[in-house]
């Protein structure tokens, strides 16, 4: 896990995300997805890049099922980008950054 992200689960989702003043993107993944395994090192690379503008929190799927069920995510990988506790954008199944990257950057001031 990069040095940048954070572990979210159901007890610290309420402050660690939704509280949050600045734009939290989740990403809810499993150990055994491989596709979250490929995205993984892209949403590390976004929160390096904007480190300040953005907070990145993983949720394991396997162990925070109420979350999942809250927002309907029926597939993992599924990135949330949270701002203000709203979502403000979806995105389900892996992508490469050129495609990612814009998706986020565009919530960001």
């Amino acid at each position: 896990m990069g040095s940048k992200t954070f572990e979210v689960t159901e007890a610290t989702f309420q402050t660690e995300v939704l509280e949050s003043d600045t734009p939290v993107l989740i990403d809810f993944w499993a150990e055994w997805c491989a596709p979250c395994r490929m995205i993984a090192p892209l949403v590390d690379q976004l929160a390096e890049k904007y480190d300040g503008k953005l907070r990145v929190g993983k949720v394991d799927a396997d162990v925070n099922q109420g979350i999942l069920m809250h927002y309907g995510i029926m597939g993992i990988p599924t990135l949330i980008l949270f701002k203000g506790g709203q979502v403000a954008e979806r995105i389900t199944g892996f992508m490469p950054m050129p495609a990612l990257e814009p998706k986020i950057a565009q919530h960001l001031d």
